[in-house]
């Protein structure tokens, strides 16, 4: 195995070329695999006659061939298959000594040579029986073994590859309203692109024109089609459904999202976690008891004055059966899966040693607003106090200074102006009031747009209290006096409700983390029923919220948008970016969530928790299975007829190393 991820980790260290996937590194290790199904298929067939020439076989099958020099034949053809299959492992013994890096491919080039040797010695003269079936029989199921090893680990590495593979290779190019189709290469920033119905999207961009719904399943995870209009951004392999769009080029080849997925997969799978180092050293140590315990069957056996053949057989199959190849499998392979599965379904992981580490979690932390909430607020309620204007002056009048905000309030309320088509006032001296809200001119009155903490520091007293409103209230100043206020509220998201019932079955703790007041907190969190809320928590602040919490020895998740979180998210044991998007370098967090789906941060910490015990269980047994097989290769229980054969160990340590990788598999089955 250490020679299989050698090779996959070179080939994964080539550069990633922006070209579809047409990386070099691909040819190389598929050139490998297939090397070794070559080399299996041609081992298997010399094989035949290996095993119809050796007397064992012939005295269980209950046959005789024998001609003038047929041990010859049998000699030659066995080295044919020493050499020409044995090839890999020998290559593989002779570069992990020289690396100073004893492992498997030592075990096994051990072993296929020391059978190899002393059959040809009795072949030209020395007493005892050979072993040329054992040693053509071994290294065909080494190969077999290897074959599928590369394959598992290196298809789930690939499947995201295969994805930018299936990136179109042109693109509809728009020149003063004319289409000419060009290489998707030779696409330049800013370049017009046409994304017909039906095709898929070739490059990131941004919708200037056009209507229609866009499949992003197979890259974000998220199952409904999303509808894009003008502004929308639209990623690189996203199949378009029903309408034609015009679309501005924002990314090209490296820089494009589905480039960077495959890049921080790669990255991830390549970065050993702490579980994948324990499963390293355990194989170098039982490489070594291997080894080791070949050496003392051997001499114990030679001491107890049994013949040399016999205490010789016993020690192949001590080398052989104990080849800890499951072991090696254990963890890359359920690295592999569980990093392309998550890819999938738009949960991107950048530290694997936090992603394993989700079973340790004890509580978790929502940043309320765009994560459990819709973060769309909409405009509830208009209540005008000053009888000189009316519902719709007032919406008009705070619409000229809101819409320089980018601020979810500011966006509630610009869409209620839009509906009722009011035309938006110019506005000038606009300015921004930091954590408390916007002023500005409109048609020569002074008008500000404030949240409560406004009115309380300026000493306003406003005509009505709205202490028992849960959602979020901002009052309209105009020429120094209230003239009214708007409601605002956030919707919680369906999902939410699942999320929050999903993690207290796995007895996490959930804390909801917000800037709005108490009685909004409340609600929400009463809503969910939550474990609890902290309110009125400013940006800075939410480092500290952390800290406090892990002092208390809680291991914490953090969930937030990156921006402001950024700091909370780097401090928490686990964070979590949440929605976003194509923004793929959410530098601060250990995993991203494409998608603003609660659900899917309740279902990574099931998949974090399912991922590691996968790993304890492959490595289980993987060793589990040589506790029992060494002693019974070495002959403990001769005396009662109970032994182990070469070609038998070979056969169950091929069958152990087939269960670790089916239950590696079955991983597939616990992303909800």
């Amino acid at each position: 195995m250490e020679h299989a991820n050698h090779h996959i980790e070179n080939h994964h260290s080539h550069e990633h070329q922006a070209n579809h996937g047409e990386s070099g590194h691909d040819k190389h290790a598929g050139h490998n695999v297939s090397d070794f199904w070559k080399r299996f298929i041609v081992c298997s067939i010399v094989s035949i006659p290996v095993l119809a020439l050796s007397h064992m076989i012939q005295q269980w099958l209950g046959f005789e061939l024998s001609f003038a020099g047929d041990k010859y034949v049998l000699a030659v053809l066995s080295t044919f298959i020493f050499i020409y299959g044995g090839y890999p492992f020998l290559k593989g013994l002779y570069d992990e000594v020289k690396d100073n890096a004893i492992g498997m491919m030592t075990l096994i080039g051990v072993a296929i040579t020391v059978a190899w040797a002393y059959s040809v010695a009795i072949t030209f003269g020395l007493q005892g029986m050979d072993f040329y079936w054992e040693m053509a029989t071994l290294i065909d199921i080494m190969l077999i073994g290897h074959y599928f090893e590369m394959k598992s680990v290196m298809g789930a590495s690939r499947s995201l590859e295969l994805l930018v593979k299936m990136m179109p290779s042109t693109a509809h190019h728009l020149v003063n309203g004319h289409i000419h189709d060009m290489p998707v290469s030779h696409l330049k920033i800013g370049d017009m692109i046409m994304v017909k119905p039906g095709e898929k999207v070739p490059v990131d961009g941004m919708v200037t024109e056009g209507e229609s719904y866009v499949d992003e399943s197979m890259l974000t995870g998220e199952s409904k089609p999303v509808k894009k209009e003008k502004d929308s951004k639209v990623i690189g392999g996203a199949v378009n459904s029903n309408g034609s769009l015009t679309v501005k080029v924002t990314s090209t080849g490296k820089d494009s999202y589905l480039n960077k997925v495959v890049k921080l997969v790669e990255d991830a799978q390549k970065v050993k976690s702490k579980t994948q180092n324990f499963a390293d050293r355990a194989a170098k140590v039982l490489t070594f008891v291997a080894l080791g315990g070949g050496v003392i069957t051997l001499t114990v056996w030679l001491l107890l004055g049994y013949p040399f053949v016999f205490a010789l057989e016993r020690m192949v199959t001590v080398m052989v059966i104990s080849c800890p190849h499951a072991l090696g499998l254990a963890v890359p392979l359920v690295v592999a899966i569980s990093t392309s599965i998550s890819a999938q379904k738009g949960l991107l992981i950048r530290n694997r040693t936090a992603f394993e580490n989700a079973r340790l979690i004890t509580t978790i932390i929502f940043d309320k607003t765009g994560t459990l909430t819709k973060g769309s607020h909409e405009l509830q309620k208009i209540k005008v106090l000053n009888p000189k204007f009316d519902d719709k002056e007032l919406l008009r009048l705070a619409s000229g200074i809101e819409q320089h905000s980018e601020h979810y309030i500011a966006a509630g309320l610009l869409r209620k102006v839009k509906e009722l088509n009011i035309a938006i006032p110019k506005s000038e001296n606009f300015n921004y009031l930091p954590g408390k809200g916007l002023e500005g001119i409109v048609e020569g009155k002074e008008i500000k747009v404030v949240g409560p903490n406004y009115l309380k520091e300026q000493n306003i007293k406003s005509a009505e209290t709205i202490d028992d409103f849960t959602g979020t209230v901002v009052y309209v100043l105009i020429d120094k006096n209230v003239a009214g206020y708007f409601t605002f509220s956030d919707q919680i998201r369906e999902s939410s409700f699942e999320a929050i019932q999903i993690l207290k079955e796995a007895g996490i703790k959930n804390l909801l983390l917000t800037g709005d007041n108490e009685k909004v907190a409340k609600k929400v969190s009463d809503d969910l029923k939550m474990d609890g809320f902290l309110a009125n928590v400013l940006p800075h602040d939410k480092l500290e919220k952390v800290k406090e919490l892990q002092a208390k020895g809680e291991y914490v998740a953090m969930t937030g948008d990156g921006v402001n979180d950024a700091p909370a998210l780097a401090q928490a044991d686990v964070g979590i970016a949440v929605g976003s998007g194509t923004d793929v370098a959410a530098e601060t967090a250990d995993i991203i969530l494409v998608n603003s789906n609660p659900k899917d941060i309740a279902n990574l910490i099931l998949f974090g928790k399912a991922t590691y015990n996968k790993m304890i269980q492959n490595l289980w047994w993987a060793a589990g299975y040589n506790i029992i097989a060494i002693p019974l290769a070495a002959g403990v229980l001769y005396q009662w007829n109970i032994m182990l054969s070469p070609a038998v160990g070979a056969v169950l340590m091929s069958l152990s190393t087939i269960v670790v990788a089916i239950n590696a598999q079955l991983l597939k089955t616990k992303l909800r």
